[in-house]
């Protein structure tokens, strides 16, 4: 069976690339700044989109692929509105939106003990 690509505003849309859909920008536009000076700004949607590969692979951000825009505009994006806290605001706006969770997670620690913590000179072997 041949799969063709999916074209997302004319970008080719494939498995090694994260999109936001229409509908998850739809939720998150409305929190982000919408105050543009100067040159209009690149895609909100394609940004966030090029951000969130970046986070999610783990790579640098000069490594991001060239079709979420300039790499210098999805690193100024991302710490210009961390700093005036965009990002902890959309975090809320989606913990909220879910309501209580369905599965709770504990976490516990592993402490490992050295090996001559279990007490006494010369390891385990019997005594007279």
């Amino acid at each position: 069976m041949i799969q063709f690509p999916q074209y997302v505003g004319g970008l080719e849309m494939t498995d090694h690339y994260f999109w936001l859909t229409d509908a998850q920008f739809a939720q998150l536009s409305p929190l982000l700044p919408n105050k543009p000076r100067g040159v209009p700004r690149v895609d909100d949607q394609r940004v966030i989109s090029g951000i969130v590969h970046v986070l999610k692979s783990g790579g640098r951000w000069v490594d991001a692929p060239s079709v979420y825009g300039p790499k210098k505009t999805l690193y100024n994006r991302f710490v210009r509105w961390s700093d005036k806290g965009v990002w902890q605001d959309v975090f809320h706006a989606l913990a909220s939106a879910g309501g209580p969770p369905a599965e709770l997670l504990i976490d516990s620690t592993a402490v490992k003990a050295h090996r001559s913590a279990s007490g006494g000179k010369g390891g385990s072997a019997p005594r007279p």
